[in-house]
């Protein structure tokens, strides 16, 4: 990226999908291509684009089950089966359809990993194939993680653990990335699920997370994918992330364990500050870590002329249902 972004930039590029009181035009123009997908009642639960509800009535009813397009309402209601084993496995059949047959080159990146949808109320509906919850368009939950270190020589008082992500990735592959990060399967909780991914990917001691790792709060978006997504560009994320930050102790370094990170790096903010700037982090981690600048006070109202809107980005209202939690699932029993 040749032109430097600023943080509005960054954040913009992290939360994409326009809104109607700043960007009408731009979001009648997005929507006239899209379909709700809804649950019985209306309930909106995902934005499918019209090429992916074409895709989707075509597919034989045996595999897909009923299936009812409202062209009018531009609103579609599917997997309504008795219950969520029957609902899940009928999403199932079609992802798997969808798969065999190459009708999307987002199915490439198959995780075998189920994504949980989530209905009024917090219940979980069905669940989804990691890699498809783009051609669905439903809410999207992960944690992301923050690990830095004291260093008094630093100019803030501090550095933050950087990895950068394998070639091999199928999606941002080489980006920036957060210290740790992962999507929650269903029936998971944030705190159990940053624990996973902090000794999957930085090989950070369970015991360690127990001890040190916070939680941080949330951050709410809508993304629009591009090519480094992998697969087809323009699908729609709206995505919640628990936020967690660990001080690790000087001596500690993270160390690449499962293959998806080629190497950590310790930056100074005025680094990490720099290669945000540059657009190298993957779009989402911008967020996160503006989140952590404006709970450390580096990003302040007094040095930042966009900052209300950069606050108001970070927590955007969604459409769409979540998951019904206590504080006991996301916070680390010692975090008070």
């Amino acid at each position: 990226m040749s032109r430097r972004m600023t943080n509005l930039d960054i954040v913009r590029e992290g939360d994409t999908f326009p809104y109607r009181s700043q960007e009408p035009e731009a979001l009648a123009a997005l929507t006239a291509r899209l379909h709700t997908l809804v649950a019985p009642g209306g309930q909106p639960l995902g934005y499918m684009l019209d090429e992916v509800v074409a895709q989707l009535v075509a597919v034989p009813e045996a595999v897909r089950g009923a299936v009812v397009v409202d062209a009018g309402a531009r609103t579609v209601r599917a997997f309504e089966q008795a219950s969520e084993p029957e609902r899940s496995a009928r999403v199932a059949a079609l992802m798997r359809h969808w798969r065999e047959r190459r009708a999307f080159a987002i199915l490439r990146g198959w995780r075998d990993e189920p994504w949980p949808v989530y209905g009024a109320g917090g219940r979980l509906l069905y669940t989804v194939e990691r890699s498809a919850t783009g051609l669905l368009g439903v809410a999207r939950y992960g944690v992301h993680m923050t690990g830095y270190v004291r260093d008094p020589a630093a100019s803030r008082g501090l550095r933050l653990w950087v990895p950068r992500r394998a070639a091999s990735k199928s999606t941002y592959p080489g980006m920036l990335d957060n210290t740790v990060a992962g999507g929650l399967v269903a029936g998971e909780d944030p705190f159990a699920c940053v624990v996973r991914e902090a000794d999957e990917e930085a090989d950070i001691p369970a015991a360690l997370m127990r001890e040190r790792a916070r939680f941080a709060g949330q951050i709410t978006y809508i993304h629009i994918t591009d090519e480094r997504a992998g697969g087809e560009a323009g699908q729609i994320y709206p995505e919640t992330q628990w936020l967690y930050e660990i001080e690790l102790p000087a001596g500690f370094r993270p160390t690449p364990k499962d293959g998806e990170v080629a190497e950590f790096y310790l930056l100074t903010v005025e680094e990490v500050q720099e290669e945000l700037a540059r657009g190298r982090f993957k779009p989402n981690c911008g967020l996160v870590l503006l989140d952590f600048f404006i709970r450390h006070k580096i990003l302040t109202a007094e040095n930042e002329p966009d900052y209300a809107e950069i606050v108001q980005r970070l927590h955007r209202r969604l459409p769409f249902p979540g998951p019904s939690l206590s504080p006991s699932n996301y916070k680390n029993e010692n975090q008070d």
